[in-house]
């Protein structure tokens, strides 16, 4: 199974703008710039996306392995929060914050456990330090 995104952008790092569409175009040509990755503007940026991404993943695997257990998940909710270090423009961290619903059956320890166990096994967490290739053509 492939997913894909496209991103297209024009001009300088400050002045320019982009748009970024994914295969299901839940974004379609959805505007990214200066202002919306290193201050606030109208749009997204590729970091807002990471903690997205990691958000969804992680909670579904969260409901995955309650379901594995036997258990029967109820509400979750995961914000993710990202640390960007402007100075070495680099991700230093993600810190999830998650919060459930009471769940028939679970101890709190066996859910902390459960949840320990979806953050280092989700996609996602996986894909975080994982190697990448670069293909380029250039006209």
């Amino acid at each position: 199974m492939k997913r894909t995104a496209t991103a297209h952008w024009a001009g300088t790092l400050k002045e320019g703008k982009g748009e970024l569409t994914t295969q299901s175009t839940t974004l379609n040509n959805t505007q990214y710039s200066f202002k919306t990755r290193f201050a606030e503007g109208v749009g997204t940026n590729p970091e807002e996306l990471i903690a997205a991404a990691h958000a969804g993943c992680f909670t579904m695997a969260v409901g995955a392995a309650l379901s594995q257990e036997g258990f029967t998940p109820g509400d979750l909710t995961t914000e993710a929060i990202l640390d960007l270090d402007m100075n070495a423009l680099s991700i230093t961290g993600i810190h999830l914050e998650l919060k459930a619903s009471v769940i028939q059956g679970v101890s709190e320890e066996k859910f902390k456990e459960v949840a320990e166990g979806a953050k280092t096994n989700c996609i996602i967490s996986k894909a975080l330090s994982v190697p990448f290739t670069l293909n380029v053509t250039y006209a």
